[in-house]
């Protein structure tokens, strides 16, 4: 088996960040110099004495540091790392994760996500203090992220549930649901701010964006295809931004299987075949956006879901591979 040392110089760095130790500290747990742990993290060769050490040290272990098989990625600083890393090579990215693609969406919703990450962890939170300390270096991450898209501009086809943007529109971009009535009612008209920014995104139809409304129901376990030059990725992820975010529970995983590549290339190929497009979409989001104005929460009944309906059979964009 043929290793790259560039990529696992990457993990290396990726988990490390989302480990909470710096690199002094874990430069002195292994007796190595921080200089020469940040050589590793460039791809330089490491003795399997000193992976084995930093495996254990970071808690992950050897295969995933070695990109055997299943990379799997227990932090959401971590998570969000990795992806910033497959990004910068990535020519074509399939993305279903939550209502708002990150990198697609507006400068005031990345300027307010910091205050709705924090919110989120409450004061009964376990390990608080870390998962407040974690927030700022997501948002540097994504941020990092959205300025790698806006100077590669590589291919993103983005699947978004109606019903996810329905929630987003009722509940507003909060972290929680116990705030003030003046925060909650300002956080729905952003919400309803972010919902109109993606109407006209699908109305100006921007080289390389392509964005879909899905009607009936779509998996919740978020993930994304990435095409590089040489091979494909399926990043599986429970970490989520947008509304009620999730950046402390559960384990995200990245694969380059053949069988997990072609099962969910052909569900998203199912997905976007049954999704609205073009003027169709920008016209059911501005449905739902007028729907929100009129009332204080959005309805469930019938009426909310019929237009979707006939906009879905409506939809004919195809897929760009």
């Amino acid at each position: 088996m043929t290793f790259r040392y560039d990529e696992i110089g990457s993990r290396l760095k990726a988990y490390r960040m989302g480990s909470g130790l710096s690199a002094d500290e874990i430069a002195r747990q292994l007796g190595i110099s921080r200089t020469a742990l940040y050589r590793f993290e460039k791809g330089e060769l490491a003795k399997i004495e000193t992976l084995e050490r930093l495996a254990d040290l970071l808690g992950v272990s050897i295969p995933t540091l070695l990109g055997v098989g299943i990379e799997y990625i227990p932090t959401a600083v971590s998570y969000f790392e990795r992806v910033r890393q497959i990004e910068e090579t990535a020519e074509h990215v399939a993305v279903l994760a939550g209502p708002i693609a990150s990198v697609l969406a507006s400068d005031n919703f990345e300027a307010t996500l910091e205050e709705v990450l924090t919110e989120s962890i409450t004061k009964d939170t376990p390990n608080r203090a870390r998962a407040l300390n974690d927030v700022p270096k997501i948002i540097k991450i994504l941020h990092e992220r959205k300025e790698i898209y806006r100077r590669r501009r590589p291919t993103i086809v983005k699947l978004i549930a109606a019903a996810e943007i329905e929630r987003f529109l009722r509940y507003g971009f909060v972290g929680r649901s116990d705030l003030p009535e003046e925060v909650v009612l300002k956080r729905k008209a952003m919400a309803r701010a972010e919902v109109d920014h993606f109407a006209r995104l699908i109305e100006e139809q921007p080289m390389g964006v392509q964005i879909g409304i899905v009607a009936d129901t779509l998996p919740n376990a978020g993930f994304q295809l990435f095409r590089q030059p040489d091979r494909k990725l399926l990043v599986l992820s429970p970490f989520r931004l947008g509304d009620q975010p999730n950046v402390r529970v559960g384990v995200a995983m990245i694969t380059s299987a053949p069988d997990a590549l072609s099962l969910h290339e052909a569900a998203i190929t199912d997905m976007w075949g049954r999704a609205m497009k073009g003027s169709v979409a920008a016209n059911y989001l501005r449905h739902l956006l007028e729907k929100s104005n009129a009332t204080p929460g959005l309805g469930d009944g019938d009426a909310s879901r019929e237009p979707q309906k006939k906009n879905a059979r409506r939809g004919s964009t195809t897929l760009q591979h």
